[in-house]
């Protein structure tokens, strides 16, 4: 049975002030094959990587729809839920911020707080969030893939790939007499991409 409420897989969205700066954080991210943790928000100060687990059919109608409160951009990392928990990621612990005392050590990196009777109500359980304690938590194409908001994004990181390795492969054409050898260094592009629009 097909549930659209439940998802199995987990995304990073990346930051920004604009969309433009939001793309050129995931190109930073998809380069460098890693993404890095922050002590953002985070009681306690533990350094951590951020994903929610909200399916991607819904992110539009409200996690990343300016519309709507967000701080997120509907660019992103999406690794399966089974893979962020094999390395030790967990889904957070929605209490008060009296109840983080009770947790223990190895816990509490895990707390976010839950305060509905607060005036206001202090509510991020729509978040549908899950942390990974490290400081860098690397990745690849392998167990990754790219969430980007439609056709249009994804060609511009799919052409900005292209233009980089022709330029690799025009470098090695420099040092290598035989054009051949040189197209050996060019690397397709391997990513799988997703966008919000179906």
């Amino acid at each position: 049975m097909t549930r659209t409420d439940i998802s199995n897989f987990l995304i990073h969205f990346t930051k920004g002030d604009s969309d433009e700066d939001a793309f050129k954080r995931l190109q930073k991210i998809i380069s460098e094959k890693c993404l890095r943790g922050s002590t953002n928000l985070i009681k306690g100060e533990y350094c951590c990587v951020s994903f929610s687990e909200a399916p991607l059919g819904t992110l539009s109608e409200g996690l990343v729809n300016p519309q709507y409160y967000s701080r997120y951009s509907p660019f992103g990392i999406m690794v399966s839920k089974e893979w962020l928990f094999a390395q030790g990621g967990r889904p957070v612990i929605y209490q008060t911020d009296d109840e983080f005392n009770y947790l223990p050590e190895s816990h509490r990196w895990r707390h976010v707080r839950y305060e509905p009777m607060h005036d206001p109500p202090i509510d991020f359980t729509w978040e549908r969030e899950w942390r990974i304690c490290c400081s860098e938590l690397p990745f690849d194409s392998d167990v990754a893939s790219i969430i980007v908001p439609d056709e249009g994004w994804a060609g511009r990181l799919i052409r900005k790939h292209e233009k980089e390795q022709d330029f690799r492969v025009m470098q090695y054409k420099l040092i290598f007499t035989d054009k051949m050898l040189a197209h050996m260094f060019y690397e397709p592009f391997r990513w799988k991409i997703l966008t919000l629009q179906g």
